[in-house]
């Protein structure tokens, strides 16, 4: 929530009267220097939920790696800086302008039939190179058995994704989200059909072919097709490129049957929860570094780990 709503909240359970700018400074003081290890699950914590998912059951469990971004709005840092005029002026438009910020993360998941248990999340305002470098550290930290569940990367088409999950997890199943798949077909149907059931009927048989893992016809019928304009000539081309990059993890059939998702709603539903209820708020702009320790504390929140981030804080007052 809100400094101003927290030190309401604080000061109504404790008595401790603290105003928001103190709260503000204890929150980033106990998140200072966190790192994806720091809020991860322990291997222990995170094979026991595999053995309480695998329980009963004849196969090991799928456990699904989603990699995605979520803009988050973010302010300079010359921002700090004082500005020139009086101290108590009549408050004027900030000089500094914001910028939307791609906050990086990803998310490890078991899912069955019924339910998704959460294991780790990671996110941060970051490039694809360290991004790859928090996997890797839970890579090397040996936090996911991979001999024991049934690995699944689904990601959209960016090329940077695939080249990490190519890197670490090669023997990963490696899925195309689906729902990136549809809105290249609309975008063709659009530009391609002047009549709006005539889009609407190509793009559902198109999908269904597409559902049921025969891509190949979907490019053979995108390669038959005769563009109604140059417009739909691009979106026809791109649509056949997107899938033909993509054509070995677009067997969607097949990865159903095996009990693997084909759409990315697990690490979508982790940038609403732990990027965005938070940080895009209405009139909310972000340092950098401000924005990263916030979201280190609410990936230890959804990874169960909070009190031990807390503990942490504790021992290195004790220490100095």
């Amino acid at each position: 929530m809100p400094y101003e709503e927290a030190q309401t909240l604080f000061s109504d359970l404790t008595g401790v009267a603290l105003g928001s700018e103190r709260l503000h400074t204890f929150v980033h003081q106990a998140a200072e220097g966190l790192t994806v290890l720091d809020v991860a699950p322990s291997r222990d914590d995170i094979a026991r939920r595999i053995e309480e998912m695998a329980t009963g059951r004849l196969r090991r469990p799928v456990l699904v790696l989603g990699i995605d971004g979520a803009y988050v709005p973010t302010r300079p840092e010359s921002a700090r800086e004082r500005q020139s005029g009086q101290r108590h002026s009549r408050a004027r438009r900030a000089s500094w302008h914001g910028q939307w910020r791609d906050a990086k993360g990803f998310r490890f998941s078991l899912i069955d039939d019924e339910r998704i248990v959460h294991l780790l999340s990671w996110h941060q305002v970051q490039n694809e190179e360290q991004l790859g470098e928090a996997l890797e550290q839970v890579k090397e930290a040996g936090l996911i058995p991979q001999d024991q569940v049934r690995l699944c990367v689904v990601c959209d088409g960016a090329s940077w994704i695939w080249k990490h999950v190519q890197a670490l997890f090669p023997r990963a199943r490696q899925v195309l989200d689906y729902y990136p798949c549809k809105e290249y077909l609309h975008k063709v149907a659009k530009v391609q059909y002047a009549s709006s059931e005539r889009a609407l009927e190509w793009v559902e048989a198109t999908l269904t072919r597409l559902y049921l893992g025969k891509v190949g016809w979907v490019l053979g019928g995108l390669r038959r097709m005769q563009p109604a304009s140059e417009e739909a000539r691009k979106a026809i081309d791109n649509c056949w490129v997107y899938l033909q990059n993509h054509r070995d993890r677009t067997p969607y059939g097949k990865w159903r049957r095996g009990g693997y998702p084909i759409g990315s709603g697990g690490i979508e539903s982790s940038n609403k929860c732990i990027c965005h209820v938070r940080l895009k708020r209405s009139g909310a702009w972000w340092y950098e570094c401000n924005g990263n320790e916030m979201l280190a504390l609410r990936c230890a929140k959804y990874n169960g780990t909070f009190d031990r981030v807390f503990e942490r804080h504790r021992q290195r007052l004790r220490e100095a």
